[in-house]
């Protein structure tokens, strides 16, 4: 697990990257800011040499021009800025998003176990949008600091009194900028966490919304999902009472900084040492050297960029999966696992447990809710990996393959499986490798979802938004995707359970008969499911409590206590 120092560490150089990967645009940015600063920085002084001209009386027509131009040019440069910011933003967040995306698909379902999906969502969407303001913010911040660095340089020309007056009170400003942007770090970290926190709340309730329906509880819900709200508020008020005694207090410092200035300038005036045009300037020019509202607004959107970085980098964090670089020999599919043990938080689900399943045989896993069946599932086609233990395939241990190789020998089937794709043929298709049309349709046979298929309004060709289905008709066509790739083990997650007893037994049937089809692993949950394998593991306390035929284990009371047939409980 990451320090807390690796990732202040991390989180610098994550906006690094994210600024060099818009760095064209970024330096282009910062030099319409600088110039546009430079053209404010200009006016003032075009101004009391034209008043001076116009007061003299002296010929002041290219000065007015001077001036007018001057004008037009901050007015296109400020147009361009906030085009080339929009650009700089919009791109940057897309590279984080897709640089996020990538990483979570590459680590894979720990992932989505450790931060949870309406987490991710929001760290994807929200905080990615935030950190991608970074590179324009920071580009941005060097016109910010150019505009009162060249006022406090432009008040020493004037005069050096000018500029002695305001360096003596510049430091409390230094101070109170300082202190702003430590302050909304940390509020703006806090507000960001319980965004998350209602995030994977809200969208835990949306995938159970009709659980939640069914049970009349859905005020009950609303109060959980709502539950972190207080600690966004007080962060939320933190945050503005942060920015407002900053504004306040900048508010207090830098108008009698500008009172100074103007005051010395007017006894220079009196003096006949500064023209009634030089005393304009320098009064403008101190109220571009005491911009803090400018910087106060630059710094706090980098805190907010920081801080949504901070947040990126936890999921970049987490390591991906790594690949070897083996094949897989010629072989029937024979699993095994040696010393497996597998941990879910501080719990040990699988502990130690050592399992070999032939080549070409159909092996049911049973046992009672949270006995580790999905879990084992997991990790026979590495979805996941053990803590300890090695789990291989014909004889080589799945870390050693090939990312291809593995996903080729290895299919699954799931109890809710996800239905990717333009049309119905395309979702059924879609995997590591092409499939031919003729491929697609056997295997919707054989998972028995041609007919209805076939009833959609534009058969295989229907969108899969526009393709109404029952829970058991998704079941079927996420089984017909996983036959439709074969491989040599072949894995059903409890991909039956919302099948009826007929289409399950046609379905079962099939699979048996199609021996060639290699090893097939199946989490049962129906007595008939696992008469139907060739053999059944029972797992029980973490461990393989028996193996052997349903047939077998059906004379223990406690194996039939499984699937609620008497017995001891």
């Amino acid at each position: 697990m990451p320090t807390m120092t690796t990732r202040a560490a991390a989180r610098p150089a994550l906006l690094n990257s994210a600024t060099r990967h818009s760095g064209p645009r970024s330096a282009a940015l910062c030099l319409v800011s600088v110039a546009s600063t430079g053209a404010g920085l200009l006016l003032p002084a075009a101004l009391g040499h034209t008043l001076d001209l116009l007061l003299a009386p002296a010929p002041a027509t290219r000065w007015v021009l001077c001036c007018a131009g001057l004008v037009l040019l901050a007015v296109l440069l400020d147009a361009s800025e906030t085009v080339l910011a929009g650009t700089v933003d919009a791109r940057t967040t897309a590279w984080l998003r897709r640089r996020l995306t990538a990483h979570v698909l590459a680590v894979g379902p720990r992932a989505a176990a450790r931060f949870g999906p309406g987490d991710l969502v929001a760290r994807l969407v929200g905080n990615a949008s935030q950190a991608g303001t970074a590179p324009a913010a920071r580009a941005a911040l060097l016109a910010a600091l150019a505009g009162p660095v060249g006022g406090i340089v432009a008040l020493g020309l004037v005069d050096p009194w000018l500029v002695a007056v305001f360096l003596a009170g510049a430091p409390v400003l230094a101070l109170l900028l300082r202190a702003f942007a430590r302050d909304t770090t940390r509020c703006v970290a806090d507000y960001q966490r319980a965004q998350g926190r209602i995030a994977g709340a809200l969208a835990e309730a949306v995938a159970g919304h009709r659980t939640i329906e069914a049970a009349g509880t859905a005020d009950k819900e609303a109060a959980r999902i709502l539950r972190p709200l207080p600690d966004l508020s007080r962060a939320g008020h933190r945050m503005w009472r942060v920015q407002g005694r900053a504004a306040a207090q900048a508010s207090t410092v830098a108008p009698l900084l500008q009172l100074g200035v103007v005051a010395v300038a007017g006894v220079l005036l009196a003096r006949h040492r500064l023209s009634v045009g030089e005393v304009l300037a320098a009064s403008r020019y101190a109220v571009l050297a005491t911009g803090v509202g400018v910087l106060v607004g630059q710094f706090a959107s980098l805190a907010r960029a920081r801080a949504a970085a901070g947040r990126l980098d936890e999921v970049l964090s987490e390591p991906p999966v790594t690949h070897g670089d083996r094949r897989l020999p010629p072989g029937p599919g024979r699993l095994e696992l040696r010393g497996v043990t597998a941990r879910r938080g501080e719990r040990t689900v699988l502990d130690g447990v050592d399992l070999v399943v032939p080549g070409g045989t159909t092996l049911a896993l049973v046992g009672r809710s949270g006995t580790g069946k999905s879990l084992l599932a997991a990790l026979a086609g590495r979805l996941a990996d053990p803590d300890a233990g090695e789990v291989l395939l014909d004889g080589v241990p799945l870390r050693e393959l090939t990312h291809d190789e593995l996903r080729r020998a290895v299919g699954y089937a799931f109890e809710r499986p996800a239905l990717l794709g333009a049309t119905v043929e395309d979702a059924i298709a879609l995997g590591p490798r092409p499939l031919s049309p003729g491929t697609v349709r056997e295997a919707t046979r054989l998972a028995c979802a041609d007919d209805f298929v076939r009833r959609l309004p534009d058969g295989y060709a229907t969108a899969c938004a526009d393709a109404p289905r029952s829970g058991g008709e998704s079941q079927r066509l996420g089984l017909a995707r996983a036959f439709a790739h074969g491989g040599r083990l072949l894995i059903l997650d409890d991909a039956l359970s919302s099948l009826d007893t007929v289409t399950e037994a046609r379905i079962t049937g099939s699979l048996l008969a199609h021996g060639t089809r290699g090893t097939r692993l199946l989490v049962a949950h129906r007595a008939a499911t696992a008469a139907r394998a060739d053999a059944v593991a029972w797992l029980d306390g973490g461990r393989v409590r028996a193996l052997g035929t349903h047939a077998e284990l059906w004379r223990t009371d406690g194996y039939r206590a499984v699937f609620g047939d008497g017995g001891p409980t």
